[in-house]
């Protein structure tokens, strides 16, 4: 095995004092990683833009007083990085998705209160913040408006909703008569039905056209509810032309994107990209002159392949597309620059990179790396800034040198709120050879760790599988394991991305048994160190590391305590009921076309071999990963349990508000409270933890 100690603070040159308070390299409040409740109320740093003049406004969330929710708001940042930020917004509701107008102002969605009553209450409408003077409400729809982009004249871009049989004048009264009535009922006519935590049936989505005024105009009164329900969308420079990803149903319950223009002047379509069962197309991004589109191209997942992406630039005058050549790189983020070439974030081996694409070449160099960037926002003078993070720092605002020189440019931090200060370990990257391959990860040890007293170990497998180890979390937070004397090692194992093709596909299709080798050998190889207890041991993971962990449970008894968070349990019946059942079926097919691989790697098989003190969390709006499959595994447990009741080990701490995250504050300390508990009473042999919560 191999190792070295990372940097746990972000490469920066800022000229902030770092003693200065307004780096709010302290946050008020946070006591250290000790303090949960501090901790999940450190602002959060949630995007970033940026105006062709220089201007720089972020979005910062913050937990409310009583922690029912995140509430945002906007703060001006120095470009220079040498002013404190400023506030701009103090709504109770918040205020999110900032946008700069070409006149200067500030753009963005609230649901605060309209003083003029232009726009309905609790309904979030667009506003306008002027350089000088009051915010107002630019355009509101029932259903709500979500800004998409701005056009050179002022025309926006924006997404909402209506009834089905509805257009933008009638529904506000079709939805009061609805909610009334207490009416639930809706019709569904083919697949997808759900995504994420949402009923799609319910309701269709529209693209409309928001005139500097305020006038809207739907641009796509004619689709139903499918087509429009997962879209992406771009508007011209010119305000002549909309792209957007286009959904169509097919046979078998499947879906196809393509891709189309919509003519904003006379509503025509046509399809620029056509969908077909090897690809689909989607997040359009048009060029500062118009004249290209960025598009992704997505290949359909099957038995034998997983699904890849690759960026592609369409001249829209006529020419051949250019593929960039992204090597590694997994695609996150896309900005096009003044200078016409594209710049695109994205993961990295085990990191991430900003490239800068050449748009008749496609060929890439790299403007920025070190780190996991994200909310990319070029300026008219070539300056880019853009949001960084990684395991050992939360996202911060930064300005990122782009000169034309090769290599990566300099990174300076912009002094925000939300910096988290020291932390209570540190940080290394490790790696060992299985079977021929390197497979790393990153080691987060505790600073009391040595020989003498050696720190139990966690294993931590992240979700996706198609994810990586390498940012920040806010929920997933390893430091605050490492505040209670654990170390926690979060490998990127077979299927991770910012490895390529061949990463993404290896272990494919979501082989448990080659994720949990990988893991399990870097694990092995990392308790060979003297400051690592191999004797006291724990096993984490959400979505398809919950998947992992009911896996793992019913194959072996190394470790003390298994955490699993919105786990996938019995695949026949997951594969059929979450929001994404074409493409699990497409993959994995019904249970009688491949018995061996669900008798192999469905978790529910081996409950009878389950010793390991399980704890179970989930969410109640979960239809990524239905709560039925936490349902069903806590029954087999509990109903298996072949001691007294009163004596059984498992544990299941439902969150009934809750969807494939946990997003409440209050939630969220609960969550980390009972994981952390349960790990030491079955770790470290604490006291157990009571039937009533204290928490």
């Amino acid at each position: 095995m191999t190792s070295h100690t990372a940097d746990p603070a972000a490469p920066s040159t800022s000229s902030a004092d770092p003693a200065d308070p307004v780096g709010f390299t302290d946050p008020a409040g946070f006591a250290g990683f000790a303090d949960i409740d501090g901790f999940l109320r450190i602002p959060r740093v949630a995007s970033v833009v940026a105006s062709d003049d220089g201007r720089v406004v972020t979005a910062i969330q913050e937990a409310d007083e009583p922690g029912a929710k995140l509430v945002s708001s906007l703060w001006e940042l120095d470009p220079a990085g040498e002013q404190p930020a400023r506030r701009l917004t103090f709504s109770a509701k918040g205020e999110s998705s900032p946008r700069f107008a070409p006149d200067g102002s500030l753009l963005f969605s609230s649901s605060r209160p309209d003083p003029e009553g232009g726009a309905e209450e609790e309904v979030t409408a667009i506003w306008r913040l002027p350089r000088t003077g009051e915010a107002q409400v630019v355009a509101s729809a029932a259903a709500g408006l979500s800004l998409l982009s701005v056009a050179a004249d002022g025309t926006m871009l924006a997404a909402t909703s209506v009834l089905p049989g509805s257009n933008l004048e009638e529904d506000a009264e079709r939805r009061k008569a609805r909610k009334d009535a207490k009416q639930t009922t809706i019709w569904h006519t083919g697949m997808p039905i759900r995504l994420w935590d949402h009923e799609i049936g319910d309701q269709s989505r529209r693209l409309v056209l928001v005139s500097p005024e305020g006038d809207l105009t739907d641009l796509t009164p004619d689709v139903g509810t499918v087509t429009l329900y997962a879209a992406s969308a771009d508007l011209s420079p010119d305000g002549s032309t909309v792209a957007t990803s286009w959904t169509q149903r097919v046979r078998g319950g499947e879906t196809r994107s393509s891709l189309v223009l919509i003519d904003t002047a006379t509503l025509r379509r046509s399809v620029l990209l056509s969908a077909d069962e090897n690809a689909q197309y989607g997040s359009p991004l048009f060029s500062r002159d118009g004249r290209k589109l960025a598009v992704i191209r997505s290949t359909a997942s099957s038995p034998t392949d997983t699904s890849y992406s690759r960026l592609e630039i369409h001249p829209l005058g006529g020419g051949e597309a250019i593929t960039a050549q992204l090597g590694d790189l997994s695609i996150t983020d896309l900005e096009w620059a003044a200078d016409g070439s594209l710049l695109m974030a994205g993961d990295l081996h085990s990191s991430g990179a900003v490239l800068r694409i050449d748009a008749a070449t496609g060929e890439a160099r790299t403007v920025a790396g070190d780190g996991v960037f994200s909310s990319l926002a070029a300026t008219a003078d070539g300056t880019l800034f853009a949001l960084r993070n990684d395991v050992a720092a939360p996202s911060r605002p930064v300005r990122i040198d782009t000169g034309s020189h090769a290599g990566a440019g300099a990174v300076t931090e912009l002094p925000a709120p939300g910096a988290v200060g020291a932390l209570p370990g540190t940080l290394e990257w490790v790696e060992t050879d299985v079977d021929g391959l390197t497979v790393g990860g990153w080691l987060c040890v505790p600073a009391g760790a040595s020989a003498e007293a050696p720190a139990p170990v966690m294993l931590w497998i992240h979700g996706g599988p198609h994810g990586s180890y390498n940012a920040w979390s806010w929920r997933w937070c390893p430091w605050l394991a490492v505040q209670r004397g654990y170390a926690v090692l979060m490998p990127d194992p077979a299927m991770s991305t910012g490895y390529g093709d061949a990463g993404l596909n290896r272990g494919w299709p979501r082989r448990p048994d080659v994720v949990f080798h990988e893991c399990e050998t870097l694990f092995d190889a990392v308790l060979e160190r003297a400051d690592l207890d191999g004797s006291r041991t724990a096993m984490l993971g959400a979505s398809f590391g919950g998947f992992m962990a009911n896996w793992i449970a019913g194959h072996t008894t190394r470790f003390d305590a298994i955490v699993t968070h919105a786990g996938l349990w019995a695949l026949d019946q997951q594969h059929r009921t979450t929001d994404a059942a074409a493409s699990k079926m497409r993959v994995h097919r019904h249970e009688d076309e491949d018995p061996d691989w669900y008798r192999a790697f469905s978790p529910h098989h081996e409950v009878d071999a389950i010793t390991t003190p399980m704890l179970i969390t989930h969410g109640n709006r979960d239809y990524r990963v239905p709560i039925s499959e936490a349902l069903r595994l806590w029954w087999d447990l509990v109903s298996t349990w072949d001691g007294e009741p009163q004596g059984m080990p498992h544990r299941f701490l439902q969150l009934t508000s809750e969807n494939h995250w946990v997003l409440t504050p209050s939630n969220a300390l609960a969550w980390n409270q009972a994981v952390l508990a349960f790990c030491d009473q079955h770790v470290l042999g604490a006291e157990p933890i009571p039937e009533v919560l204290p928490w």
